[in-house]
């Protein structure tokens, strides 16, 4: 009799394990999701606003420590660390604003000048102690898609534009998409000089060229043959979403390819919207 009842329990247990997992994934979202759509407006957040009322965002975060991770399909996955990443800037930024300037390296109030901001300050994630950087370079690069270096936001004007919405599994091949044509629509991502003869692109190219190279050297048009690997990876990724006079341009192969500066400058929206 025992016997049975131990077996019904565990059956029961196994069947409810995956939905309550889910459920609290579907509740974490929708707190996240409200902290976006709340704070973030094209990419801008309202940091003075965020950290006057970040309950949520505290509370979010701390959920992100135990959350069992591997459990999670690849598309979850992906969507679980993105928000993750994103999220753990907008603490970083809220734990140290007003930013003080500490180096003439980066523009007064960036991100950069909170000292270890991505390479030293920790945070529990998915059972792990990680830092920004090494979600970056250790965690995302398992998913073999480039585009998800242009979703993180990085509490920059040259990082991704943060979306006022969570990733989803559910939606990411759609949004990720959003995100490749987003990059190809910002100047600050990529941004074409005809009368410079200059196609000038984000020094995220450069910085996971690795990534970039594999996955999209090989789309770019026989013209570009004699290009570095990475600028025939940068083509193919951007060649689809161009307007024709854009693809004309470049066709005649005579371009120079310019990595732009990085915009460290903080994307503050702060006394821009009333708030």
């Amino acid at each position: 009799m025992r016997t049975s009842i131990a077996v019904i329990a565990l059956a029961i247990y196994t069947i409810a394990a995956p939905h309550a997992q889910e459920s609290s994934d579907a509740t974490r979202r929708k707190t996240y999701d409200t902290i976006l759509d709340l704070n973030v407006r094209d990419g801008w957040v309202y940091y003075r606003a965020l950290k006057a009322d970040r309950a949520k965002l505290d509370g979010y975060i701390s959920s992100l420590g135990a959350t069992a991770v591997d459990k999670l399909s690849k598309n979850d996955r992906i969507a679980f660390w993105l928000n993750a990443y994103n999220a753990l800037v907008l603490r970083t930024v809220v734990d140290h604003y007003p930013i003080a300037k500490r180096s003439s390296d980066y523009p007064d109030k960036s991100i950069r000048q909170i000292p270890g901001a991505f390479e030293r300050l920790t945070y529990r994630v998915g059972g792990k102690t990680l830092t920004l950087d090494q979600i970056e370079q250790t965690v995302l690069p398992e998913f073999n898609d480039p585009r998800v270096y242009l979703a993180l936001g990085r509490g920059s004007v040259g990082g991704g534009r943060l979306r006022s919405e969570a990733f989803t599994g559910a939606q990411i091949e759609q949004q990720l998409v959003e995100v490749a044509s987003e990059c190809v629509a910002r100047p600050e991502c990529v941004h074409l000089d005809r009368e410079n003869n200059k196609m000038n692109i984000t020094a995220v190219f450069s910085w996971r060229e690795k990534e970039f190279v594999p996955a999209f050297a090989d789309k770019a048009p026989a013209a570009y043959a004699s290009r570095s690997p990475i600028e025939r990876a940068v083509l193919g990724f951007i060649q689809p979403k161009l307007l024709q006079t854009e693809k004309d341009f470049l066709e005649k192969n005579a371009f120079q390819v310019v990595y732009m500066p990085f915009d460290w400058h903080l994307n503050d929206l702060t006394g821009r919207g009333g708030r």
